[in-house]
């Protein structure tokens, strides 16, 4: 399967397969892929056996161009988040963080969806009747477990850059409706699916490789170990 998967860069840069378990297959380079790369994936599964008696039916090939430099940093002790854009520092927003009891994971997250307002029910991540919010705006997904980026307008605007009151979500300030002007707003018509989102001084663990599209965690030696091609 993965000698059947082949991707190709300009300018080119190596990219290596990481198998977590038997049925889920990703690729990444070294490094955050530099903007501008333009980026190849041929998928030439069909008729390839993926499992015993299992084949691929799938031949296609997918092109795309790799957007600007965006990575953010979540303080949970300073409660702040910065923004670089191309390396250079454009904002930093005041933030809140997981309690103490309901920590927010550390390390490097991958923004996947982007919904400017969704429902989060505690229930649906095991807080039970916790809370159930029919109306969050500007929701930013980085975690299939359900870690969330996202406006936030029950709380006391005073809180944000002081205190940590999420079940382990982060924070911006918003308004009901989610508003343009907010920091929640701002950060969320300056995000694209595929910008990094690194949280540092939490007291929780390292959040999984596997738990969304956390494999920016793994080292580069430890990413090549998990590829089926020797």
């Amino acid at each position: 399967v993965e000698k059947a998967i082949r991707i190709t860069t300009e300018p080119r840069v190596e990219v290596a397969g990481h198998w977590f378990g038997a049925e889920r297959l990703d690729f990444r380079p070294e490094e955050y892929w530099e903007p501008g790369t333009e980026v190849t994936v041929d998928v030439g599964l069909r008729d390839v056996e993926g499992a015993p008696g299992v084949y691929g039916s799938q031949r296609k090939k997918v092109a795309f161009r790799v957007g600007r430099s965006q990575t953010s940093v979540v303080d949970a002790v300073a409660h702040t988040m910065e923004v670089r854009r191309d390396g250079e520092v454009v904002s930093t927003v005041p933030v809140t963080a997981g309690t103490e009891k309901t920590t927010t994971y550390n390390g490097k997250m991958v923004v996947s969806e982007l919904h400017e307002v969704t429902r989060m029910d505690g229930r649906t991540v095991g807080f039970g009747g916790e809370y159930d919010i029919k109306d969050v705006p500007h929701a930013i997904r980085l975690t299939k477990s359900g870690t969330f980026l996202h406006g936030n307008y029950w709380e006391s605007p005073d809180i944000f850059g002081s205190e940590n009151t999420s079940h382990g979500c982060i924070g911006l300030r918003d308004v009901k409706g989610g508003g343009s002007d907010t920091p929640a707003g701002w950060f969320f018509e300056r995000t694209l699916v595929g910008d990094v989102v690194e949280v540092v001084n939490s007291t929780d663990k390292t959040v999984a490789p596997d738990n969304g599209l956390g494999g920016w965690n793994l080292g580069w030696p430890q990413w090549k170990a998990g590829s089926a091609l020797r």
